[in-house]
């Protein structure tokens, strides 16, 4: 399996808002081997709290169990600016010597995929034969093909949009407040504001997770009056996050999400994705509350040369993660080169 490689970018890396990042750190992992012709590349976009390690959490769709397998492809996932997972982040120290923190620069998600940019340069990477994510790493990809269309030859985009809803960026909002609300936010280490950061992770779950997927998985069978099981669920998974991830990360990527607009300075998001070169698979999910199909079927519209399907799933917004089994066989049909738009 793949280690953890770094790649150290020493010149600034200059930001949207005009501000600069100086050595510029990119945690990253890469499996199989750049073929003679180059054209075997694979890049990857991990989604907010995940990592570069694809076949951690995609595992049924790439890797050495995968559908896209290191033997035929080159694959490379980056992990993101702002993540905890080896990339530069608010935890790692200013050119003053202290944590960046609160300080930390504001970045977007162009600027996410800029660093990704840095990186295929320094791989000498010239041409993608994919770019596949699902959530915000379908919202990276999608930048990817757009900022750089001659590149891109096929894309894969799962449970995403052309930009952020005021639905998401309302949810948002409110994890950061809970955060925010933490009596040790600000404080400078990696455990600060965790009770906050814990209550965001289950804010984010209600969207997440769709109605059904609570009532059939979660719902008491006995008359409690405390001890429920929904209870201890989020807490759970609040207390998972809290014990790999830091609420500075969380802050700041919430933000950079919030950024996400295909159309801002470029035009009619409509045109904009009209100016799509690469084949699409588009996947939506029936239940999914943060990101709805007709978020989806609206890309479908409007990229030329696109396939969409509609994955029906419990699991809602986390189906991207779960339906792995479904989800390989739609895109081993779209490998295959069967493309036309198709609502199943």
């Amino acid at each position: 399996m793949s280690e953890l490689k770094t790649y150290f970018h020493h010149e600034p890396f200059r930001l949207e808002n005009g501000r600069s990042i100086h050595d510029l750190r990119i945690g990253y992992h890469t499996f199989g081997k750049l073929n003679e012709s180059r054209d075997n590349v694979v890049w990857v976009c991990h989604a907010l709290t995940a990592n570069s390690n694809v076949p951690e959490w995609w595992g049924k769709l790439v890797g050495p169990d995968g559908l896209i397998h290191p033997d035929e492809y080159f694959i490379v996932c980056a992990n993101i600016l702002g993540s905890c997972y080896g990339t530069t982040n608010p935890l790692d120290h200013s050119e003053n010597g202290t944590p960046y923190l609160t300080d930390f620069p504001l970045f977007t998600m162009r600027d996410i995929v800029n660093a990704h940019f840095a990186l295929k340069d320094h791989l000498g990477i010239r041409d993608i034969h994919l770019v596949m994510g699902g959530s915000c790493g379908g919202q990276q990809a999608l930048e990817m093909a757009l900022m750089s269309p001659d590149k891109v030859e096929n894309l894969f985009l799962i449970a995403t949009s052309a930009r952020e809803t005021s639905w998401s960026i309302a949810i948002h909002t409110t994890q950061r407040m809970a955060i925010e609300s933490d009596a040790t936010w600000g404080q400078p280490h990696a455990n600060a504001a965790d009770q906050g950061l814990k209550t965001a992770r289950g804010i984010g779950l209600l969207s997440y997770r769709s109605f059904k997927a609570f009532i059939d998985t979660q719902t008491d069978e006995d008359q409690k009056t405390d001890g429920f099981k929904a209870e201890s669920y989020i807490r759970y998974q609040g207390q998972k996050l809290a014990d790999r991830f830091n609420a500075y990360s969380y802050w700041y990527l919430t933000k950079a999400l919030d950024t996400h607009h295909v159309g801002r300075g470029r035009g009619p998001v409509e045109e904009v994705l009209g100016a799509i070169q690469a084949k699409t698979l588009i996947i939506g999910v029936d239940s999914d509350m943060l990101m709805p199909f007709s978020e989806q079927e609206f890309m479908a519209r409007h990229i030329p040369n696109s396939t969409l399907y509609n994955l029906r799933s419990l699991y809602g917004h986390d189906a991207f993660l779960i339906e792995q089994d479904e989800i390989r066989k739609e895109l081993s049909k779209f490998l295959d080169l069967k493309h036309g738009i198709i609502i199943q």
